[in-house]
C-alpha cells in the first residue's frame, strides 16, 4: 500500500486535484471488470492484471492503479471510474 504521508502529498497529473486511497469496494468492482475483459485505460489499453490498490481523483473521474506499491501516475494509465 501507498504510505499515507506520500498519498497527502500526491495529486492527479492531469487535473493537479488531491488524491485519496481507493475503498475496497472500488478495487473490487475494478477487478470485477479486469476479470471481465472489459477494463480499458484511457489510451484505450486493456487492463488485464487485478489490482491491490487505486489513487482516486478528486472528483471522483479517475483512479490512477497501484502496482507493487507504486502509483502509476501517468494520463493515459488511468482509469475512468465511469468504466466500472
Amino acid at each position: 500500500m501507498v504510505d499515507a504521508s506520500l498519498v497527502a502529498i500526491m495529486v492527479c497529473p492531469e487535473t493537479h486535484q488531491p488524491l485519496t486511497v481507493a475503498d475496497e469496494a472500488t478495487v473490487q468492482k475494478v477487478n470485477a471488470a479486469i476479470a471481465a475483459g472489459s477494463l480499458k485505460n484511457r489510451d484505450g489499453d486493456p487492463v488485464t492484471e487485478p489490482i491491490q490498490a487505486a489513487l482516486v481523483r478528486q472528483d471522483g473521474a479517475y483512479l490512477y492503479v497501484v502496482r507493487d506499491d507504486i502509483p502509476v501516475m501517468l494520463i493515459g494509465e488511468a482509469v475512468a471510474t465511469s468504466s466500472f
